[in-house]
């Protein structure tokens, strides 16, 4: 039954490069999986083993009876009677047939592939903020009346269009930028209502 398991599922055998003395690993022994410690190796291949379950010396002939190391993280994952497997962890797992014999096989899970994350340039592009005078003529044509430059900056700060970098008179440097824009008379974006005072041009 665990030959057959084995065939149906694809379990992965070690190579004998992976194969450590000490090492404790899962192996195939008289049809049955059980858990065996590599004692030493023998000179003309394969190893000296301990079966520790029953404390039993064996022969391991080849790594391929060994079927993964003890301690490696394993998932669960049903088996239907037709041999399709549900996953339900990504590692390794040991599988179960549905309304009948449980088996020891290991069945070998392929995880799933992260999926991919936007980019730290695209995400941080998404979250720019508005330029100080791009805040300004956002509040001033939220609002149905004129602003002064400190009006403004609160404005902004509070409904989260723009903070202050860190200057001490963030309402001077503001007020400068809208003087500049009302030189290009026509084609400015602010209006002067009155002395210190502003609206978006219609």
């Amino acid at each position: 039954m665990a030959a057959n398991h084995e065939h149906r599922f694809g379990v992965t055998k070690m190579k004998k490069a992976e194969v450590k003395i000490g090492g404790k690993y899962y192996a195939n022994v008289s049809g049955n999986r059980c858990e065996i410690q590599i004692d030493a190796e023998k000179p003309r291949g394969g190893w000296d083993a301990t079966n520790l379950a029953t404390g039993k010396k064996i022969l391991i002939k080849s790594a391929q009876r060994l079927l993964g190391e003890v301690g490696a993280k394993r998932g669960r994952a049903k088996v239907t009677t037709e041999g399709n497997v549900t996953v339900v962890e990504n590692e390794p797992a040991t599988v179960e047939t549905i309304g009948g014999e449980s088996s020891t096989a290991v069945a070998v899970l392929k995880k799933p592939r992260k999926a991919k994350t936007e980019s730290t340039e695209t995400r941080d592009a998404g979250e720019k903020r508005l330029s100080c005078v791009a805040a300004a003529l956002k509040v001033l044509g939220e609002s149905s009346e004129p602003m002064n430059a400190q009006e403004l900056i609160t404005a902004m700060e509070s409904k989260g269009y723009w903070t202050s970098p860190g200057g001490k008179t963030p309402h001077a440097t503001l007020y400068s930028a809208i003087l500049r824009d009302l030189a290009k008379g026509d084609d400015s974006k602010f209006v002067k209502t009155e002395r210190g005072r502003f609206t978006v041009r219609g």
